[in-house]
C-alpha cells in the first residue's frame, strides 16, 4: 500500500500540515524540519498528489508551451531547455503545436488556461490585440515577439540581419534578396526592417520576396524568383528556407556561393550538414526557453492562489512587463563568397571577417 501524508507526518514527528507545506510552500518550513520531512518521504516512497495539492494551493505546477511548428528544428532546443528549467522548479511542461495557424493558437491558449499556471507563447501568429486578450485569461510570456504591456523574451534578429547584410556587402554584393517569412510574423518584420536599413547604409539594393512559408519547400519554391530578380546574394528568414533555397538553386544549375551567396537564420543542426555548409545567424533558442520559464515563475515561491483573481502575466499575481533581449551571432561558413564588387586587396574571407559585423564566428 502506498505511503500517505499521515505516514510521513508520523515518521517525521510533525503535523500533517507541516508535511503539506513542505511540498506546497517549502519556504514557510524550517530548513531542518523540511530536510527531515523530505528525507522521510523519500525513504517511504511518498509522492504528493499533484491534483490534491492544486486544490489547496490554487496552482497546478503545469506550464503550457505553444509553438508555431514543432517540426521546425528551431523549436526542439527551446522546448528541451524550457522543460529542463521547469523541472528544477517542480513544474511540468505541456507542449502544443499550432501549425502556423493563428486561430488554433488562440484556441489552445484558452483551452490551457484552466489547466496550467501560465503559458509560454512562442513565435505567435495572432495579432497583438488577441494576445493581450488571451493574457487576461492566463499568465503569458511571449517568445520571439514584442507585445506592449506583456513580458517577452526576444532574440535580437534585427542585429543578426544587420550583421548578415554587412557581411554580404563586405564581400562585394550589391544586389541582395531577402526571403521573407510567413505573414503575421513579428520576426519576419524585424528582419526586413533591419535588413533594409543595413542595405541602405552599405549602398546595396535589397529586394524583398515574400511572404513565404517558413519551410524547406518554401525556400525551394523561391529559387526561380531569386534567379529572375538578378541578385548575387540572399538572406533567408530562417535556415529551413535557406536549405530549401540551396536545393532549388542546385536544381537550376546555379552554384553556391560562386554565383549566389546564401545566408540563413537560426543555426539549426542541419545548417552544418548542407553542401556547402550554411552561413547563418545563430539564435540562442535554449537560452530563450530557460529565460521564459524563469520569467513566468520568477515569484513562484510566494505565489498566492489563482482562485478568483484577474489573470496577470506572472504566476504571483503581479503584472510584469519585463523584456529580455538575447544576442545573436553571425556564423560564417561556406555558402557565402565574393560578389562582383569585392574591393581589391584582402581576400574575401578576410573581408568577411573584418568589417563592421558586431559578432561573428568563422567556421
Amino acid at each position: 500500500m502506498p505511503a500517505t501524508i499521515r505516514d510521513v507526518a508520523r515518521a517525521s514527528g510533525v503535523h500533517i500540515s507541516t508535511v503539506s507545506r513542505t511540498f506546497s510552500a517549502p519556504h514557510l518550513v524550517n530548513p531542518e524540519t523540511r530536510s527531515r520531512v523530505l528525507a522521510t518521504a523519500e525513504s517511504l516512497g511518498y509522492r504528493p498528489n499533484r491534483a490534491a495539492r492544486a486544490l489547496i494551493t490554487g496552482r497546478t505546477h503545469n506550464v503550457g508551451l505553444i509553438v508555431a511548428d514543432i517540426a521546425n528544428p528551431f523549436f526542439p532546443p527551446l522546448i528541451k531547455a524550457a522543460e529542463s528549467q521547469a523541472r528544477q522548479r517542480d513544474y511540468h511542461v505541456f507542449v502544443a503545436d499550432t501549425n502556423e495557424d493563428a486561430t488554433a493558437e488562440e484556441e489552445l491558449v484558452l483551452a490551457m488556461a484552466k489547466q496550467v499556471d501560465g503559458v509560454l507563447l512562442c513565435s505567435p501568429r495572432m495579432s497583438n490585440s488577441l494576445i493581450e486578450q488571451c493574457s487576461r485569461e492566463v499568465p503569458l510570456v511571449v517568445i520571439n515577439r514584442l507585445v506592449t504591456g506583456l513580458p517577452s523574451v526576444v532574440m535580437d534578429v534585427g542585429q543578426g540581419a544587420r550583421d548578415a547584410i554587412e557581411h554580404l556587402a563586405g564581400l562585394g554584393h550589391r544586389q541582395i534578396a531577402l526571403l521573407g517569412g510567413p505573414r503575421g510574423s513579428w520576426t519576419s518584420r524585424e528582419i526586413r526592417r533591419a535588413a533594409l536599413l543595413a542595405a541602405r547604409a552599405a549602398g546595396a539594393d535589397l529586394t524583398v520576396l515574400g511572404p513565404n512559408p517558413p519551410t524547406e519547400d518554401g525556400g525551394a519554391a523561391a529559387a526561380d524568383q531569386v534567379r529572375r530578380v538578378g541578385c548575387t546574394a540572399v538572406l533567408a528568414y530562417n535556415d529551413l528556407m535557406a536549405i530549401g533555397l540551396l536545393e532549388g538553386l542546385d536544381s537550376l544549375g546555379i552554384r553556391v556561393p560562386e554565383e549566389i551567396s546564401v545566408v540563413g537564420i537560426d543555426d539549426i543542426s542541419l545548417s552544418r550538414r548542407t553542401r556547402p555548409k550554411l552561413t547563418t545567424v545563430a539564435t540562442p533558442t535554449a537560452a530563450a526557453g530557460r529565460a521564459a520559464i524563469d520569467m513566468l515563475l520568477q515569484h513562484d515561491n510566494t505565489a498566492p492562489s489563482r482562485t478568483g483573481r484577474a489573470a496577470p502575466t506572472a504566476v504571483d499575481g503581479r503584472r510584469t512587463t519585463a523584456q529580455v533581449t538575447l544576442q545573436t551571432e553571425l556564423v560564417i561558413r561556406d555558402s557565402t563568397g565574393p560578389g562582383p564588387h569585392l574591393p581589391a586587396g584582402p581576400t574575401y574571407a578576410a573581408t568577411a571577417a573584418s568589417g563592421p559585423v558586431a559578432s561573428y564566428v568563422k567556421e
